[in-house]
């Protein structure tokens, strides 16, 4: 399959060239077709896969037709939950639209609003924007939706993660009833399909990656080690595998920063990247990561989505996620497009509970590896995938209650007593 049989017109087709591609991706073969007939869409896609493309390039493709937007206007909204992901999109839409003739603009905060003002005053055709900037914008009578005709809501997972749900939904009572709605989410969990429910008509769904799993192209381990000697042994792992771009989490922003100061004190340069940098700062450090002007990026999880670079070998979890699905979502800044990366993560014994929800979501034991020299006091207990049998004698089952089903009372399902998530 290529590109050209999904029907793109040939001013994209020339734009996907000159990018280096030929053959669409498995999101962009299945979500291609569905835009292209005006359907809404439900689509599941890790990031990697090609999901941004998957909508970008139909988008541009419908909207290369029709009337010409009017001042103040959009045709096309494009939902993100980071600043990241925000211009990272606007990119995509840059690039492959250069041969059309339609107008894009990006907003989010952290920058001055008044150009951002400016780039809407005569109207785009594809706006990329993160919810709370978008509202400022529109409280300002800088953006109208009088001739919307498609929403995009990327990452729709991390939006509610993030406590956007409120904003999204004021959003959406701003909008045309009559509008295509495209919806990208890592997985299709409840509170994603509840959302889904009031927002997309009859969409169709596609889903091309399992629910929480690693690409099979990035290689897992993690070394054991005390809280303390977390830092020497990074620093070691950098100097002896001579490893010259690396992408570093943290939980904090406060350990970012003491991080980021270690790894300077010892030779190597790095920069940290999270929530109270400027965006400006924020970029520039991305922009210096990427040209490999800075061997290290540490990071919080505000990056952990939205990130494109390019051949990045390795990504280090210098402290584990609270929530096991952003260990998925970390290592999935390498090992992108087909090439291989290494997720390596340095685990004390205080974060046996982190090690275990992950492996469990990832249904996998990671391989362990004790560095030399860095053999932990404390030792990391032995995990295990499934939750240890309780040693407990049986109890005699009580017959069931009238008014009851197998010893739970009808009602309890309705007031929290779910079945257990896979």
């Amino acid at each position: 399959m290529s590109f050209a049989s999904l029907g793109l017109s040939d001013p994209i087709l020339k734009a996907v060239a000159e990018q280096g591609y030929d053959t669409p991706s498995p999101i962009q073969a299945q979500a291609i077709p569905v835009v292209l007939a005006g359907q809404d869409l439900m689509a599941a896609a890790q990031t990697g896969t090609g999901k941004t493309a998957g909508f970008t390039l139909p988008l541009l493709q419908r909207l290369s037709t029709g009337e010409p937007v009017s001042a103040n206007k959009v045709r096309a909204l494009v939902l993100t939950p980071t600043r990241e992901l925000a211009a990272q999109v606007g990119e995509s839409v840059s690039v492959y639209g250069r041969y059309l003739p339609l107008r894009s603009a990006i907003v989010f905060g952290g920058v001055k609003i008044n150009p951002q003002m400016m780039a809407l005053r005569k109207g785009v055709d594809v706006l990329v924007a993160t919810p709370g900037r978008l509202m400022d914008l529109y409280k300002q009578n800088a953006v109208r939706f009088d001739q919307l005709e498609v929403l995009v809501l990327d990452e729709a997972d991390r939006m509610l993660d993030m406590g956007f749900i409120h904003d999204i939904k004021r959003i959406m009572a701003l909008l045309p009833k009559q509008r295509q709605t495209l919806m990208f989410s890592a997985t299709f969990s409840t509170e994603i399909r509840a959302l889904a429910k009031g927002l997309l008509k009859s969409p169709v769904e596609v889903s091309v990656t399992p629910s929480n799993a690693t690409a099979p192209t990035v290689a897992q381990w993690i070394s054991p080690v005390d809280k303390n000697q977390k830092a020497p042994l990074l620093c070691k792992l950098i100097h002896q595998g001579e490893w010259q771009q690396v992408l570093v989490f943290t939980r904090t922003k406060h350990g970012a920063n003491k991080l980021t100061r270690q790894l300077e004190a010892n030779h190597i340069s790095a920069v940290a990247i999270h929530g109270n940098k400027s965006q400006n700062a924020r970029t520039k450090a991305l922009a210096d990561f990427k040209a490999g002007e800075v061997r290290v990026l540490v990071a919080t999880d505000i990056a952990a989505r939205g990130l494109d670079i390019d051949l990045l070998p390795y990504v280090v979890n210098f402290d584990l996620p609270n929530v096991p699905e952003d260990y998925v979502h970390r290592i999935g800044r390498t090992g992108r497009a087909g090439q291989v990366g290494q997720a390596v993560s340095l685990v004390c014994a205080d974060e046996l509970d982190q090690l275990r929800a992950i492996e469990r979501l990832t249904r996998q034991l990671l391989e362990r590896r004790v560095e030399p020299g860095f053999e932990p006091v404390h030792a990391l207990a032995d995990t295990q995938l499934k939750a240890p049998a309780r040693d407990k004698a049986p109890r005699r089952k009580k017959p069931a209650k009238p008014g009851h089903r197998d010893g739970v009372r009808s009602g309890d399902l309705a007031r929290g007593h779910r079945a257990p998530r896979s």
